[in-house]
């Protein structure tokens, strides 16, 4: 059985911040996996990149599989009834 031993990802974009600071943005294309015959490159996705991709990776160890990514947006409480629209009739 093979294992993950490295995750591959590039720059594909930049962002602005809510504070105004310039970010990049990553995309995991692959990884390296430990096989019986020496470690393999495994791409998963050819990256589309503003302009072009120029063949940059990095090499990182790989995430925990319960790590999570982000933390969505908190939503606000659902009651379970829908707004009735005949609230906001003034009479």
């Amino acid at each position: 059985m093979s294992k993950i031993i490295k995750e591959i990802s590039c720059t594909v974009g930049q962002y602005t911040n809510a504070q105004g600071e310039q970010k990049y943005r990553y995309q995991r294309i692959g990884s390296i996996i430990e096989t019986k015959n020496g470690p393999m490159l495994k791409l998963d996705v050819i990256p589309l990149k503003e302009g072009s991709w120029d063949g940059w990776a990095y090499i990182n160890d790989p995430r925990p599989k319960d790590e999570p990514k982000a933390m969505p947006p908190m939503r606000p409480q659902y009651d379970g009834f829908p707004d009735d629209p005949a609230d906001d009739v003034p009479f």
